[in-house]
């Protein structure tokens, strides 16, 4: 699949195909049009017969620095309608990756900030290098962790979570382990053997009955559902219409303190 200008799909003989995040210039940050491309590509994963594993990877040094800082600048300058449908679209893009009747394992390098840690909640497995770093870095920029927020508190549990959720506080690979964000944390020699370690046990099992118990698990478990999506949306549009997120993101382009921040 090559029909996408953000993302490269990389599908081997054996049906294991590689989703690789592809703006490595600009850290894989999550712009409008890369939201929509990994919905797409969502789709189409998850209707291709012949794949039966997929594995969510970044080109560059960044798995994902998060939101876009022009997309979210747009954001602040949009009305409450374009800012309610951009954000549900971030929601879809989610849902969709969670959703995805495939097995969706992580493969976790350098940074994963803000949306980048939603991408690892919504992911079956995640496997990180030890140098990896994490941050719901929202709160410094005046925003919160909205749209991401259902499917991280249902990754990592509400008492987890609130360690890291508001502070914007970056943390390593280890204590994103001990979060329940990151399965396995390993040295970057043994990354991607140690991707191919989850990828193997999938390839010797019934592809339909995977979908099935994958599905049987987000409903057995504590998947959001669309009251919490609205409700994340919400909240997001409603953070856009604060003066806080106005001066964090004018503090971020001016490489200037926001006004809040003490030494």
């Amino acid at each position: 699949m090559s029909d996408y200008e953000t993302l490269v799909i990389e599908t081997d003989p054996r049906g294991v195909a590689t989703l690789w995040l592809d703006r490595p210039e600009k850290h894989n940050a999550l712009s409008a049009q890369m939201i929509d491309e990994i919905t797409l590509a969502a789709e189409a994963l998850g209707n291709d017969e012949t794949v039966r594993v997929v594995v969510l990877a970044a080109r560059g040094r960044t798995f994902c620095a998060g939101g876009d800082l022009g997309w979210m600048k747009q954001q602040v300058e949009a009305d409450a309608a374009a800012r309610a449908t951009a954000a549900r679209k971030l929601a879809g893009m989610l849902g969709a990756l969670n959703s995805l009747p495939k097995p969706l394992i992580g493969r976790v390098h350098g940074n994963a900030f803000g949306g980048g840690v939603g991408m690892a909640c919504v992911c079956d497995t995640v496997v990180a290098v030890d140098g990896a770093r994490f941050g719901l870095t929202e709160t410094r920029l005046g925003l919160t962790p909205a749209t991401i927020g259902p499917y991280v508190i249902a990754r990592m549990g509400e008492g987890r979570a609130r360690q890291v959720f508001m502070s914007s506080r970056l943390f390593g690979a280890v204590e994103a382990e001990r979060l329940g964000i990151v399965s396995r944390v390993v040295d970057d020699a043994a990354l991607d053997a140690a991707v191919e370690d989850e990828v193997a046990p999938y390839l010797s099992c019934a592809p339909g009955a995977v979908a099935d118990a994958k599905a049987l698990a987000l409903g057995l478990g504590s998947a959001p559902d669309a009251a919490a999506i609205e409700a994340s949306i919400d909240a997001l549009v409603g953070r856009w219409e604060s003066g806080e997120v106005s001066e964090g993101i004018a503090a971020f382009f001016e490489k200037r303190p926001a006004a809040w921040a003490k030494p």
